[in-house]
């Protein structure tokens, strides 16, 4: 039935896998009962014990001592368990070992079943608590296959696939199998089907551990990251700021001959980057958000977390940007909501007051079918993925 070759096979995968022998027993054990329980009855009550050291297997039956018998599967008379062990008394379990010898078969075809299942699951539950330490990295993978634009690419050093949604992808990026890819481990999570792992390439934590690779005074925090903000696919930017006098965060994202931002920005497929150094002080940080743009003065209303930013006249549309999107991610850059005028309009009297509840933009095409810029109000920071 079950010999010593079994018993040095359960030592083997505790030493190969690092999976603990004694849980395969525990498991075992309660199978080959529910298998012996299959074959001889139900009612019956049995237990199986498997003896590592001397490499046996014992099947017992018990039966508990009662008064008056009504269940004769599981119950003995006292007077009957007296003839066993004069000392016996109600309520005790009185333990006979069965045979095992039409039992073999069963058992050995259980035994199989039972380490196969446990051992997938025990190496899955491994390999999900390894994983899990990756949440939130960067990682180097394959691209192992594409369906109808997902993306599912091989974690290196593991059986498990990654998962890179339409949405977790940079807009325009083409991927073919065998590709070398880096993604950001978003999340992963069990589920009946197995370990999903939710891979992206579109959020800011991307950003963020591309920042840390590539710079090591962001690694070692000699530089840190205030905030982060995305349109993946056309523009980031990317606050900065270091509590050491003698570094220049911009000049040190930037790197030599702008060596390290180019490497960035090659990951992302020439995603426009732009380096704003962090201020505590509103109105500079205001201002430099806004960047490319030059701007001329903010002020700012501080119950109403909002803020106006007059700008040349000729920088009016870069200080907007497409559709609204510099000034866009400079409010969720900041958290304050942005008013962007011309220099011009200070000029004209102004009719009527300012109005800073006047939108909450979700999307792009908030800005959709807008022709005068000049019109443009108030641009509310949106909350971005966490960082």
């Amino acid at each position: 039935m079950i010999n010593k070759d079994f018993f040095q096979a359960l030592d083997d995968l505790e030493a190969e896998k690092k999976i603990n022998k004694e849980t395969f027993i525990s498991t075992l054990e309660t199978a080959l009962t529910s298998a012996y329980k299959k074959m001889y009855g139900e009612a019956k009550s049995a237990l199986v014990k498997l003896n590592p050291e001397k490499a046996t297997i014992k099947i017992y039956s018990y039966k508990t001592v009662v008064d008056e018998v009504q269940d004769p599967d599981k119950e003995i008379a006292l007077s009957e368990a007296k003839l066993i062990k004069k000392s016996h008394k109600i309520g005790d379990v009185i333990m006979t070992e069965e045979s095992t010898k039409d039992f073999g078969r069963i058992a050995a075809q259980t035994a199989k079943q039972v380490v196969m299942q446990k051992l997938k699951e025990m190496e899955r539950d491994m390999a999900l608590s390894e994983l899990s330490e990756k949440e939130d990295e960067l990682l180097t993978t394959v691209v192992k296959r594409l369906d109808n634009g997902t993306v599912y690419v091989q974690i290196s050093n593991s059986h498990t696939e990654g998962v890179m949604l339409a949405t977790d992808q940079i807009p325009g990026e083409k991927f073919n199998v065998g590709d070398r890819v880096k993604v950001y481990v978003k999340k992963i999570k069990d589920s009946f089907k197995g370990t999903q792992i939710q891979v992206t390439r579109s959020n800011v934590g991307f950003i963020r551990k591309l920042f840390e690779l590539e710079i090591p005074e962001i690694a070692n925090g000699d530089v840190k990251i205030k905030n982060i903000s995305r349109d993946p696919g056309n523009r980031t930017k990317v606050a900065v700021y270091t509590e050491k006098p003698n570094i220049d965060p911009i000049g040190t994202c930037v790197g030599f001959h702008g060596q390290r931002i180019d490497t960035i920005t090659a990951e992302i497929n020439g995603e426009k980057i732009d380096l704003i150094e962090y201020s505590d002080d509103p109105l500079e940080y205001i201002a430099k958000s806004l960047s490319p743009a030059k701007v001329i003065s903010v002020e700012t209303n501080e119950s109403l977390h909002s803020s106006r930013v007059i700008v040349p006249d000729d920088k009016l549309s870069l200080a907007i940007g497409k559709n609204g999107q510099n000034v866009r991610l400079a409010a969720r850059l900041t958290g304050w909501k942005i008013e962007v005028k011309p220099e011009s309009s200070l000029e004209v009297k102004e009719t009527k007051p300012m109005d800073y509840e006047l939108t909450e933009l979700n999307d792009d095409d908030a800005f959709d079918g807008l022709t005068d810029l000049e019109e443009l109000e108030v641009i509310s920071p949106i909350d971005d993925e966490e960082v």
